[in-house]
């Protein structure tokens, strides 16, 4: 079948086995159905979510007249020299558009973090030039309006009127469509309510602060009409049938992890953007898959992954991939939409609702809405610049950073997980993310890598309630400056730490074993752990 996207399965025998799961998929014909927008897939019981969840299908026709009024407002405002584009936006609202500005190579500052350091570097840019997109489904996520809060307040201390650099992506009816009319801001685009925010890449989410950076968008929307004939196909050579069949298969014989790597796509970034597709999609009931992100191909995890493992390239096939998409960003974007809702009829589950993302959501106000002692408690033990707080029975006579880790790696089951959760600024504190590929090269297992908080709008469900085989390694740390959050009683740094303590206690109350580590000094404590994992023994 020619078709502007691919797949490859390049693992014989998972071809074998995947092959009976996508003739009977194409003979039930629910590529089509789905393509249709036909709630009925998944079950009655996900009937009531799907129904109003599936005009992603159709968004590369629908989501076109936007295209008129994105430019126009582009147009007007670099002829004011605004060509400073920030987005606020959390999960579906900031990944997707990180990915099609990465790829077109065009600048868009990101804030999809609590870390007051990170925060503080955005709004040291130059506030003349600079346009705030606020971007939230129902404008209530607390990340995005503490954004929001923050950078109106530094417009009118720089002498700029906030409403005329505000942009607001929301949902129809939403509070944040009413209080954004009744403030004048400049613009407010409403996106399509029957899309959930991790299918949203080619909604008003995706597309208006892509477009405003000055991405093609329209060529997106082309590549995705190009891939939709194909996707829709009641075939078994169907792309996301192979797809869909494929990861099915291979989590039948127990591969509950899928590991992506870029094989030289074109595309920036799009492990990110799929991670939270498959992770919020699939981990529920106990079960999932679970995308665990490599820098390379040679990276560890992806080149040496086990039988629990899936190696998936994203661009042209490798020696280490089972399975291979090839195509452009549009049609790639359709491709794991299609594939990921067909793996969540092949694993009995609902993909469009995340049951288990709320709970540290509450967790965390719980401890905002606390006296600020409940929110702080005695390190375990101190070494340099990094304080440990653990709990339960695998923590028990370590005495240094180094026992301490190989406690805590020996308390994840074999064929379980690790997850390094940072809670840090992702751009000046990047050398955290190095201890993923120490840890997984030293212990053989499964490990991810996530800032905290975006991780909690992405593989927080399937840390919840996909497979119960997780360890979670928390990083915290002390921050140089801090941001209040006007008419808040809360900085950011307390928002920061809440969120890491509420998420941690919601994992720890799962049976979970979780270790918090928190940095006195992020450089040093850094440099203290990343020795420390290297000094670990390879787990037996």
């Amino acid at each position: 079948m020619a078709t502007d996207v691919s797949v490859r399965i390049a693992d014989v025998a998972l071809e074998a086995e995947a092959r009976p799961l996508a003739e009977q998929l194409a003979a039930d014909a629910v590529a089509g159905k789905l393509a249709a927008q036909d709630a009925t897939l998944w079950g009655p019981d996900a009937e009531p979510e799907s129904s109003i969840r599936l005009s992603w299908t159709t968004l590369h026709e629908s989501s076109r007249p936007l295209l008129a009024e994105i430019d126009a407002l582009r147009a007007e405002l670099e002829a004011e020299g605004l060509d400073r584009i920030v987005l606020a936006g959390m999960g579906g609202s900031s990944l997707a558009p990180e990915v099609i500005t990465g790829t077109a190579g065009v600048p868009l500052t990101v804030l999809d973090t609590t870390d007051p350091g990170q925060v503080a570097d955005a709004l040291a840019g130059d506030l003349e030039n600079t346009v705030l997109v606020v971007s939230s489904k129902s404008g209530t996520t607390v990340e995005t309006d503490s954004h929001r809060r923050i950078f109106e307040a530094a417009f009118r201390a720089n002498g700029i009127d906030p409403v005329s650099r505000i942009i607001v992506v929301t949902d129809p009816g939403s509070p944040m469509e009413a209080a954004a009319k009744d403030a004048g801001y400049r613009k407010v685009f409403t996106a399509d309510p029957h899309v959930g925010g991790r299918y949203s890449a080619l909604t008003a989410f995706g597309l208006v602060p892509a477009g405003l950076a000055g991405a093609d968008i329209a060529a997106l929307l082309d590549d995705a009409a190009a891939a939709f004939p194909a996707l829709k196909a009641d075939r078994a050579d169907n792309p996301a049938i192979q797809l869909a069949a494929a990861l099915g298969a291979a989590h039948a014989k127990g591969a509950e992890k899928v590991v992506f790597a870029d094989t030289g796509s074109g595309i920036a970034g799009f492990g990110d953007w799929v991670e939270q597709l498959v992770a919020e999609s699939t981990g529920k009931n106990g079960t999932g898959l679970l995308p665990v992100v490599v820098d390379r191909p040679e990276s560890p995890g992806f080149a040496d992954a086990g039988g629990d493992a899936t190696a998936v390239a994203i661009g042209p096939a490798t020696d280490a991939a089972r399975i291979a998409t090839n195509g452009p960003l549009g049609g790639q974007f359709l491709l794991w939409e299609f594939a990921t809702a067909l793996v969540g009829r092949l694993l009995g589950i609902n993909p469009f609702d995340q049951p288990d993302v709320e709970a540290a959501k509450k967790a965390a106000r719980a401890l905002l809405d606390a006296p600020t002692g409940a929110q702080q408690s005695a390190p375990a033990l101190t070494e340099g610049a990094v304080e440990v707080h653990a709990s339960g029975a695998w923590f028990s006579g370590a005495s240094n950073l180094v026992e301490v880790l190989r406690a805590f790696t020996g308390a994840a089951p074999q064929a379980g997980y690790l997850a390094v959760q940072a809670y840090l600024d992702r751009l000046d504190d990047a050398s955290a993310a190095v201890l993923r590929t120490e840890l997984a090269k030293r212990t053989g297992l499964q490990t991810t890598f996530g800032w905290g908080p975006r991780f909690l709008h992405s593989t927080g469900q399937y840390h919840k309630g996909g497979h119960q085989n997780g360890a979670f390694l928390q990083i915290t740390g002390d921050a140089e400056e801090d941001l209040d959050v006007p008419e808040r009683p809360y900085a950011l740094s307390g928002l920061q730490r809440a969120q890491a303590l509420g998420d941690g206690q919601v994992l720890a109350d799962h049976g979970r074993p979780v270790l918090r580590l928190h940095l006195t000094d992020r450089a040093a404590g850094l440099v203290q752990l990343v020795k420390a994992a290297q000094e670990l023994e390879a787990r037996q």
